[in-house]
């Protein structure tokens, strides 16, 4: 399954790069209210399966956005 098959709304937030998550996943919720954002501190493992509802906000030590959060 990719994006393109199944999901619907915005897919990525390049933008919140560098945003604090919490505002990083409230952002993300409101633009596309099909997702539910998770904020994940770095270096903490995930469930790999693509799901069209999650979105992870991974965040540094400093509680900072730093990869661009992505439906999957």
């Amino acid at each position: 399954m990719s994006y393109d098959d199944e999901c619907k709304g915005k897919s990525s937030w390049p933008e919140l790069v560098g945003v604090e998550g919490k505002v990083a996943e409230a952002t993300i919720e409101r633009e596309n209210p099909l997702v539910n954002a998770i904020i994940v501190p770095e270096g903490s493992a995930v469930i790999l399966d693509f799901r069209c509802d999650r979105v992870w906000v991974w965040v540094d030590k400093d509680g900072i956005v730093f990869k661009v959060p992505t439906i999957g």
